[in-house]
């Protein structure tokens, strides 16, 4: 059994891995860590877990928690690990961060966009950006792995196998992406009660979303150059789930035409075929959010618009699932060597 302990548990997203691992069958918790709730059982914390999970939650120390468990999930705030993190406790145990500390390569970008300093940059090198999709072998032999962030993982896998044949210009590219309410965190904050976000819907982060440097690097590995995109996030008055519309230029073939319907679903299907957690939609059938709830899945689909030689290319994740710790636990599972699909074989919810 692999030995687990969650800083963060008590938020959202820790909440989801705890979720997830109690069905893992290689898995044990040994740590709850919160720094709200010490003491405090777990199950009063999440009522949920009444007569699943007994266990008291803890503190944060994650020096003495390294000696204890084989991997340390941080579902913490930017900066948390990049001010804790020593060469000693990553000699001793494997990280998976869900912050953003550790997924952008260049320290002054991650600064600019986060306005905090970076504590740590000599692990960013080190660091294996967790899109499993994308860096399967990488992540098997890592010791820190920077899980991807919720918008990013649906934007990037959307685009990916076309900026990655080049069938589009990746600077003509446009996200149009919309999040229920818990991609914020469980956190009180004003424009996320109920009053606020009911029979509501915003953009925010407009030009300045902290997302878009995590996106255009990414996909600028993808394309070979550096590239810049805008990105526009939306909250809408749902709890789950996060749409992804994006939006990009076709290049044209050497005849002077469009890529065919076939030749683009050739490319996708290239890349996500034999991937268990991203379903490449059939024809005319756009993704929903309802469709992938609960799940890891990725849903994925795209049009061709001739009349304004731009393509229209479509994703849908659950943001606590695949954007956050369903994607953690993938990651988990590669770099322990279980079947990649374990503890996330599930079905999506509906209605």
């Amino acid at each position: 059994m692999v030995k687990v302990g969650i800083i963060g548990a008590t938020g959202y997203a820790g909440n989801e891995l705890v979720r997830l691992l109690m069905g893992h069958k290689d898995v044990e918790i040994m740590w709850y860590g919160s720094r709200n709730y010490i003491d405090k059982k777990y199950a009063e914390v999440y009522q949920n877990m009444f007569e699943i999970v007994e266990d008291t939650c803890l503190d944060d120390n994650m020096e003495e928690l390294a000696s204890k468990v084989d991997v340390i999930f941080t579902a913490t705030p930017q900066g948390f690990l990049a001010g804790v993190l020593t060469e000693e406790i990553l000699s001793r145990v494997k990280i998976i961060d869900l912050s953003a500390d550790f997924r952008i390569k260049d320290v002054r970008t991650y600064e600019k966009w986060y306005k905090i300093e970076h504590r740590s940059p000599q692990f960013i090198e080190e660091a294996v950006y967790g899109l499993c999709e994308l860096n399967r072998d990488k992540i098997k032999g890592a010791r820190l792995i920077a899980n991807p962030g919720c918008y990013t993982t649906c934007s990037i896998l959307t685009a990916y196998p076309l900026v990655k044949e080049g069938l589009i210009d990746p600077d003509t590219l446009i996200i149009d992406a919309k999040s229920g309410t818990s991609g914020a965190g469980r956190g009180a904050k004003l424009p996320n009660l109920f009053c606020e976000v009911n029979e509501n819907m915003k953009a925010y982060g407009v030009t300045n979303h902290r997302h878009t440097p995590e996106i255009e690097e990414q996909l600028g590995y993808a394309a070979g150059k550096e590239i810049v995109v805008n990105f526009t996030p939306h909250l809408v008055p749902m709890n789950r789930g996060i749409l992804a519309t994006e939006y990009a230029t076709l290049n044209k073939k050497a005849d002077g035409t469009l890529p065919t319907y076939e030749e683009v679903k050739a490319v996708y299907d290239k890349y996500y075929k034999n991937e268990k957690f991203v379903r490449v939609l059939e024809k005319d059938i756009c993704p929903e959010t309802k469709w992938v709830e609960g799940s890891n899945y990725v849903d994925v689909n795209f049009k061709i618009d001739e009349r304004t030689g731009r393509i229209v290319m479509m994703g849908a994740l659950d943001n606590l699932v695949k954007g956050a710790a369903g994607q953690a636990v993938q990651n988990m599972n590669l770099l322990f060597g279980f079947d990649e699909a374990e503890g996330l074989n599930l079905v999506p919810m509906f209605p």
